[in-house]
């Protein structure tokens, strides 16, 4: 099993429509895919089900984000049974080291959103655990046990779940931000990815993104420096790699230029690779040539805007190429009928940056 996290400190770069689609994607030419929605805002869980879904998710276990001790000893051996046969978020699995009481407990099943594809929602709550985080991260590096295990759930609950359901790859959607919750999904995973807007924002999106990493994985190799043998375990054996940046919402402009962009986006994105180049240190990238990195993944296959397809997509909870046999509301029938040639031509188009990360990936 391999974990990749998709992240961009500048939000609205369409992380989650990335997200979403390569997950469909990778699940569609054979790899067997876990999602976890870390992003306090919830964006690939409301992408993926529908608010009634995430309303019964989210009561169901509200006393356990609250005071989870309590809600346990207050309920019978049959009564948890029904709380954690039943779907949980992430937070709620979570909730055990965050209080300090044990590992999780339990494992509720995952949320099988296609073949070969399952999901674990996230909860606005996970700020809290991001609180916890925060509270105890001095005490990692003397070893404290509780410390430890709270900077390693993530990887550790990803883990379990990746064997339950035999994953190849778990991917983590994130929140754009560079807070802690972020610090330790990113050091935790194998790898990640940036999904850029061809604009000056994603630009120095990216210089953040170096500085902070550099600064964690050096925190993380004190980190295998100081921890006893037996605790090392609990880490990743090497520190995260960058697999490479998409170009995603780009305004097409066919023949323009060899991307096929309108001039303005085509000079931001042609900024990318050198952006990246000056502030992503070597330490950080897979073992992949340059050329290779300073690539789009996928080349053009996502590069150019959606539009509104996009939008129909999280309507109706599927994949862009599915939305046309979708059980779709009068409304929306005859806009999409008539374009159902466009919606569907961009399954091929995801297969192939679907193909290009596992081609990646495998380099890590």
């Amino acid at each position: 099993m391999k974990s990749m996290a998709v992240f961009n400190n500048k939000g609205g770069v369409g992380k989650t429509t990335l997200s979403f689609h390569m997950a469909h994607a990778l699940a569609e030419i054979g790899q067997k895919v876990l999602v976890i929605d870390l992003d306090p805002q919830c964006n690939f869980s409301i992408f993926s089900l529908t608010e009634e879904q995430i309303e019964e998710i989210w009561s169901a276990e509200e006393d356990f984000v609250d005071q989870y001790q309590v809600a346990v000893d207050s309920r019978t051996p049959a009564q948890m049974s029904k709380v954690t046969e039943s779907h949980r978020s992430i937070h709620f699995i979570m909730k055990p080291v965050e209080e300090g009481i044990s590992d999780p407990a339990y494992m509720p099943p995952s949320i099988r959103l296609a073949d070969n594809l399952n999901f674990i929602p996230g909860r606005l709550s996970l700020h809290m655990y991001e609180d916890r985080i925060s509270s105890r991260w001095a005490e990692v590096f003397v070893g404290d046990d509780l410390a430890i295990r709270t900077i390693t759930n993530i990887r550790s609950i990803a883990e379990r779940y990746a064997k339950n359901i035999g994953a190849d790859i778990v991917i983590y959607d994130t929140s754009p931000s560079l807070g802690m919750l972020n610090r330790v999904a990113l050091s935790m995973a194998d790898a990640f990815v940036v999904p850029c807007n061809p604009d000056l924002f994603s630009l120095y999106g990216i210089k953040n993104i170096g500085r902070s990493l550099d600064s964690w994985s050096k925190n993380f190799g004190i980190l295998r420096q100081v921890l006893p043998q037996s605790r090392r375990s609990l880490l990743p054996s090497s520190g995260v790699k960058f697999l490479g940046y998409s170009v995603y919402k780009a305004t097409r402009y066919a023949g323009q230029n060899e991307w096929n962009l309108a001039t303005g986006h085509y000079n931001y994105a042609k900024k990318i690779p050198r952006t990246i180049d000056d502030n992503i240190s070597s330490e950080l990238r897979a073992n992949l040539p340059s050329d290779t990195l300073n690539s789009p993944i996928g080349g053009e296959a996502v590069m150019h805007s959606h539009q509104t397809m996009a939008t129909m997509a999280q309507k109706y909870k599927a994949p862009i190429w599915s939305v046309p046999d979708c059980n779709l509301e009068a409304g929306d029938r005859s806009t999409i009928g008539g374009n159902a040639a466009r919606y569907r031509e961009t399954q091929a188009a995801y297969h192939a940056f679907a193909q290009d990360i596992l081609d990646r990936l495998a380099a890590v």
